[in-house]
């Protein structure tokens, strides 16, 4: 039987993971692809209003909340090797932590810091913005895809250990 801190951490840390999977999947196959059918000065500046209004304390709570529920799960699993689950639960965090919020870290938000630095209306902000598009876009699935096989592992891991 799962101890309550683990089981607590674990769910969170599925809860969590598919919610930003979620997200990050919206961004993906309707944001994205709504703003890239905009004039590029129109795309520019609703994107950049969104990197604005994303920095919000519900988005920090589930995008780094589940950050630390995954840092601490990994921690007691690791410690805890032993228990059944137990690579599932590593696994999870591993790929919410590296795919998820290092990839941000990397890839996404260098991104986002270049095209803010953009004269929306300008021709190199159209550039910048071409490329935006497909790179930020492919960073965004990757995150996608790991959220989504960090939730999938996580829940694993609870039915493993029940």
């Amino acid at each position: 039987m799962m101890d309550k801190v683990n089981f607590v951490l674990t769910f969170v840390s599925a809860l969590g993971s598919g919610l930003m999977a979620g997200f990050f999947l919206a961004f993906s196959i309707v944001v994205m692809k709504a703003l890239g059918q905009q004039p590029p000065a129109h795309g520019i500046a609703a994107m950049q209003s969104i990197n604005v209004v994303v920095i919000n304390p519900i988005f920090f709570a589930a995008f780094f909340g589940t950050a630390a529920a995954c840092l601490v799960l990994a921690v007691r699993t690791f410690l805890r090797w032993q228990r059944p689950g137990a690579s599932y639960l590593l696994t999870g965090s591993l790929l919410y932590l590296i795919g998820t919020i290092l990839v941000t870290i990397l890839f996404n938000v260098p991104r986002n810091n270049a095209l803010a630095a953009v004269d929306p209306t300008s021709p190199e902000g159209a550039t910048v913005w071409a490329n935006y598009l497909s790179s930020w876009t492919v960073w965004n699935h990757v995150r996608t895809i790991a959220a989504s096989a960090a939730a999938a592992s996580f829940t694993i891991g609870l039915w493993q250990r029940r």
